[in-house]
């Protein structure tokens, strides 16, 4: 079945389902090639909606980069909504791409993009609605290689059995790696495996067939083998070393997606250490674009899409050291423009009143949001988030007093060492928070907060503590029901149920990809959507493939433990995870690593890769700014007459 049938068959599908926009590709910036001229075609899936996916930058980096090789095409598909995937398989459509309406089936690569574990059965799902085979072993040659990247792919186990290879960090470069590979082997006639042999010698590629796990008798890893003299151990994050340009040439959709906005990202990494926090951990280190290269990045943006709103991205945008100037040169250029700029992640350590006040011409429609994370300074202690009560007060007065109306705040419940006088405070945070804005803007001040379950997470200090039992949470979580209610006040939260699934998937070894193919056995997909969530498939399958569940969510793990992601190499010496989490016990706080280098292990492990790129090092959190030079020196191996 070729792009004709499916062509033909959509015209009879599409007036029948909800925004047939998310399936008819042909929008404005879209990348369409002779299919038949070009040497490798590749795939690039997000399993989740057409109105996620289009605001995912990573899959828009990539299809930019592939797209600008005169050998390459690339195109795009997304996971189809539930009345979508009932039509497909009645006509027995296959999966198809937007620009072509070629089956994903007949694409030399098909790249999924998995930046959190909850999009693993959606995963399996377009697998099959394309024809692939799930399993890696059942592939032959004429199968599309299927190669899945994102945050999620730091502990890659869960997706063992159904992806043939993991990209482990940042993809700009290693994409043509990959894609270079492939070409050759396309024109060698060699085996499949021996494509997974030579995607091994790629860094920052992990191939998971070409490693056996074995374990104890109580289930727990007793060691990770490679099996092939091409699989590394570890697997070593790829890491660009210089952020490229930014995107600017941006698909529009034709229907409303979740963020209708240029995204560019103006910093990579996080130097704060917050020790819950796996992005901050695995983005490492800090990497920043220039002032001037971010705002003619805008400009050119501007003219080839027609948004009126641009998000400056990164885990900390406050934290960016030249915030202020690039807000000041931002709204001096486009000042005719009435440009809204948003900055979706503001750090209260970060905040300023001159900040604010160059933010003035931001959207005050979607409120103002800070995470706090905890509401007491002894767990704040805990988790690597030093902020004074009296600092987060002050700092939302401000916010009030510059026009925002509704502050949204992010607290996590089942943080180690928390106790009910730390929930309680949640409690009065909140209210305390509330008559602040009261003092500015009278009733019409208002406190959202979202309540969060806190999931710990590969290569973090707290990856060893347990999650905490549903029991538990629902305890917290009506605590907070009955105290946290009245006038100005909005409560969200997390169903514990869903906090269960994440820290199965995000903690799990490889013998959960037959809890996960189970699971969508019996139904299981969409699982981050609340009203498509079905708890009761994931503990069938459980049951069935002889797991228990609390084995991975809530147990405990030993510091000298073998855990499922160990050969994973997030650029972090597990010793330096270690000695955070020690520190934790005792309340200590882990400096910001702009001021104080803790030795987490990015400079050594990244040393030849900074002799080679020299002019982009002196943001590493590990080098302070009057000593760059010299400690880079001496981390460098001598140079030899091959250099």
């Amino acid at each position: 079945m070729g792009p004709k049938f499916i062509k033909q068959s959509l015209k009879q599908i599409l007036p029948t389902v909800q925004k047939p926009g998310r399936y008819t590709g042909g929008e404005l910036n879209q990348v369409v090639k002779d299919w038949d001229r070009i040497s490798l075609r590749v795939a690039l899936a997000f399993p989740d909606i057409y109105d996620l996916g289009m605001s995912n930058l990573g899959i828009a980096i990539l299809y930019d980069i592939l797209n600008r090789q005169p050998n390459i095409l690339a195109e795009r598909v997304y996971s189809p909504w539930i009345d979508m995937e009932a039509a497909l398989r009645k006509d027995k459509v296959p999966l198809y791409s937007l620009e072509s309406k070629h089956p994903i089936a007949d694409f030399d690569l098909l790249g999924i993009s998995l930046p959190y574990e909850t999009l693993y059965t959606n995963a399996l799902n377009m697998l099959d609605l394309a024809g692939i085979p799930l399993h890696t072993v059942e592939r032959s040659r004429k199968d599309a290689i299927v190669i899945a990247g994102g945050h999620a792919a730091f502990n890659p186990e869960p997706m063992a059995d159904f992806i043939d290879a993991f990209v482990i960090g940042d993809g700009e470069d290693v994409i043509l790696d990959i894609a270079q590979k492939a070409l050759a082997w396309k024109a060698s006639g060699r085996s499949r495996r021996d494509f997974l042999r030579q995607l091994a010698q790629i860094s920052g590629v992990y191939v998971p067939s070409l490693y056996k796990v074995h374990y104890h008798n109580d289930g727990v890893i007793s060691s990770i083998q490679p099996l092939t003299p091409e699989a590394r151990m570890p697997v070593l994050k790829r890491i660009v070393p210089q952020l490229p340009p930014p995107l600017t040439d941006f698909i529009v959709p034709y229907i409303e997606i979740v963020h209708d906005r240029i995204p560019i990202e103006i910093m990579r990494g996080c130097t704060r250490g917050c020790r819950f926090c796996q992005a901050g951990m695995i983005t490492r280190p800090v990497r920043e674009r220039p002032v001037d290269e971010i705002v003619t990045a805008i400009d050119q943006a501007l003219q080839q899409t027609g948004y009126e709103e641009v998000g400056l991205l990164s885990l900390s945008s406050s934290d960016y050291e030249n915030i202020l100037k690039l807000l000041k040169t931002i709204n001096q250029r486009f000042s005719n423009r009435h440009l809204n700029i948003s900055l979706p992640s503001l750090r209260i350590e970060s905040f300023s009143i001159e900040l604010m006040n160059l933010l003035q011409g931001e959207s005050h429609r979607g409120g103002f949001t800070l995470a706090p994370e905890a509401a007491t300074e002894s767990l704040r202690k805990v988790i690597n988030k030093p902020i004074s009560s009296e600092q987060v007060l002050s700092t939302v007065h401000e916010i009030y007093s510059h026009g925002w109306h509704t502050i949204k705040l992010y607290f996590m419940i089942g943080q180690p060492s928390e106790t009910d006088e730390d929930i309680k405070a949640i409690v009065k945070l909140c209210k305390s928070i509330l008559a602040e804005g009261y003092k500015v803007l009278g009733k019409r001040a208002q406190v959202n907060a979202s309540i969060g379950t806190f999931v710990p997470k590969p290569h973090t200090p707290f990856q060893w503590v347990p999650c905490a039992a549903p029991d538990q949470i629902e305890a917290k979580q009506a605590l907070l029901r009955r105290e946290l209610r009245g006038r100005g006040l909005k409560l969200n939260w997390t169903d514990p149920k869903q906090t269960m699934l994440e820290a199965w998937l995000s903690r799990g070894d490889r013998r959960l990809c037959q809890v996960i193919e189970l699971a969508w056995k019996n139904g299981a997909r969409f699982d981050a959507w609340r009203e498509h969530f079905n708890y009761e498939s994931w503990m069938q399958a459980f049951n069935l493939s002889g797991l228990d569940p609390a084995f991975y969510a809530s147990r405990e793990r030993s510091i000298d433990e073998t855990l499922p992601w160990d050969h994973i190499d997030a650029g972090l010496r597990k010793e330096y995870l270690a000695e955070d989490y020690r520190w934790s016990l005792q309340g200590r706080i882990r400096p910001d690593c702009r001021n104080h280098c803790s030795s987490c292990g990015i400079l050594s492990k990244f040393a030849d890769l900074r002799r080679e790129n020299p002019g982009n090092i002196w943001k590493c959190p590990e080098i302070k700014s009057s000593d760059r030079r010299d400690m880079l020196s001496s981390a460098l191996p001598p140079k030899t007459n091959d250099d």
